[in-house]
């Protein structure tokens, strides 16, 4: 099986685009959903993240992301301390499902995750998909979609690295400067060369551009 990792950054257009592949019936590994079921009430990373962090698990066992969110936020030391439980916890999360998918035949799946570069997980997968836009354009629609101010969305997109280092580590780079631009012709002409075996870099070490 082949598993293709799908990233971006914060209003990119990535989930947009896991959409449209979901639409041709590829399936699509969710990262965050996973990681939503790991810190579930019961399991062993909700746990670890109640003893480190006290106060942010409320009255019904489930963890409060905002007020996780007020602690981290800012703060690279508790956020390292946070993703060393949560990133082992979701590995193994994907682990049990790409073993799932890969049983039930499936030949090309995507993982799709925000944060594929900075947790490391680039070398595990098959190749690299960035669903690209400017940073001007992250920063409008990012600003406008959280209702922020242009500081606060700057803050936000600093959490990430830069979209265009992304761009320039991956195999396949899909645009999207243009939101009005619908994404489904090229997640099919995607899909269509990678189960044809192509979707590599270009010759020369270029991505390949969607």
């Amino acid at each position: 099986m082949r598993l293709v990792g799908l990233t971006g950054g914060i209003a990119t257009g990535k989930s947009t685009f896991a959409a449209a592949l979901r639409k041709l019936g590829v399936p699509v590994i969710d990262a965050d959903q996973l990681a939503r079921r790991v810190v579930e009430p019961g399991t062993p990373a909700l746990a670890a993240i109640a003893a480190l962090f006290p106060g942010v698990v409320g009255a019904d066992g489930r963890l409060d992301r905002k007020a996780l969110g007020a602690l981290i936020f800012g703060d690279e030391a508790a956020r390292r301390r946070l993703e060393a439980i949560t990133h082992p916890a979701i590995r193994a999360a994907t682990v049990a499902e790409t073993a799932r998918l890969e049983a039930a035949g499936e030949a090309l799946v995507f993982y799709d995750t925000p944060l594929l570069y900075e947790a490391g997980l680039d070398g595990t997968m098959s190749l690299v998909v960035v669903v690209w836009a400017p940073r001007q354009a992250q920063l409008r629609r990012l600003a406008a979609r959280d209702r922020l101010t242009v500081t606060q969305a700057e803050a936000r997109l600093a959490a990430q690295w830069p979209i265009d280092e992304k761009a320039a580590r991956a195999d396949v780079v899909v645009e999207n400067a243009d939101e009005s631009v619908d994404l489904g012709p090229r997640a099919a002409r995607l899909v269509a060369d990678l189960e044809a075996g192509l979707g590599r870099r270009l010759p020369g070490g270029a991505p390949a551009r969607y």
